[in-house]
């Protein structure tokens, strides 16, 4: 064979070997990927036994948190909204909007169904609560709502409104006899959310009608107010007293009044002279 033939024949094997070391290559990596692919097919066999990495296993969570704010009577029936019901004090803007939770089929209607709301508070059909107290008391009363559905659905609920004293007056020390003097203190609370222009007026009454002023004071009281100590106390000649505590309280812009007395139990007798 000539040299020519020999080079001819070389160059064509060493081809042949090259393309045999190619295909053993992508074979190789061939065999790496499928093994990589066994693991993870492993892997996920794993985790789906497990009861992870699922759909099924992460939906109801994030269906947990975004649901938060619908409640959980999102699935339920009706349900009146809110639990309870704020306190007021006589004459105070009153206004509450029940809400309905749940499934229902609008328009709702609303009504007392037993019970007394405070004088001066009603309810209208579209479940709004509104008014001003007129007395102070606790007042009990059943909610009752339909809606329009086929048949309807019809809730009752129980309610409590507590309308408290505007302003409360309490003895601290009661009124008594020391010496030639009749003294004492009291209480003044406003728990109203506004200043009240306040009179606080004390006075001692003789068997014979004669009234002495044993105490007074006129200033704003601060809204929040709670347990401020009036005292009073003054030099009386002999006889027996009743003592009258007499508190007002105005709010103008309202054209609210309050009023709260105490009065001693018994006459108290001053048996030393000035």
């Amino acid at each position: 064979m000539s040299l020519f033939g020999v080079g001819s024949l070389m160059g064509q094997t060493f081809r042949v070997v090259g393309r045999v070391r190619s295909a053993v290559g992508k074979m190789h990596r061939s065999l790496a990927s499928l093994r990589m692919t066994t693991a993870l097919v492993a892997m996920v066999g794993i985790c789906l036994g497990a009861g992870a990495w699922t759909s099924e296993s992460v939906r109801p969570s994030m269906g947990f948190v975004a649901q938060v704010g619908q409640g959980a009577d999102a699935d339920s029936g009706l349900v009146i909204w809110p639990v309870e019901l704020p306190d007021t004090y006589p004459h105070g803007t009153y206004h509450v909007v029940f809400q309905p939770r749940g499934n229902y089929v609008p328009v709702l209607h609303w009504k007392v169904q037993s019970g007394t709301l405070p004088p001066g508070i009603t309810l209208d059909d579209n479940g709004v609560l509104h008014g001003e107290a007129e007395r102070a008391g606790e007042f009990q009363f059943v909610l009752a709502v339909k809606d329009g559905g086929q048949p309807q659905q019809a809730v009752q609920k129980a309610f409590t409104i507590k309308v408290v004293e505007a302003i409360t007056v309490v003895w601290k020390t009661p009124a008594h006899v020391a010496g030639n003097r009749i003294e004492g203190s009291v209480e003044v609370s406003n728990a109203t959310p506004e200043d009240i222009d306040l009179t606080f007026d004390v006075k001692a009454v003789a068997e014979n009608g004669r009234a002495t002023e044993i105490g007074y004071q006129h200033f704003p009281l601060k809204r929040g107010t709670i347990g401020m100590v009036l005292p009073f106390g003054e030099t009386l000649p002999f006889g027996a007293y009743i003592v009258n505590v007499n508190v007002v309280g105005e709010v103008a812009k309202r054209n609210a009044i309050y009023r709260q007395q105490l009065q001693t139990p018994k006459p108290l007798q001053v048996t030393v002279g000035p």
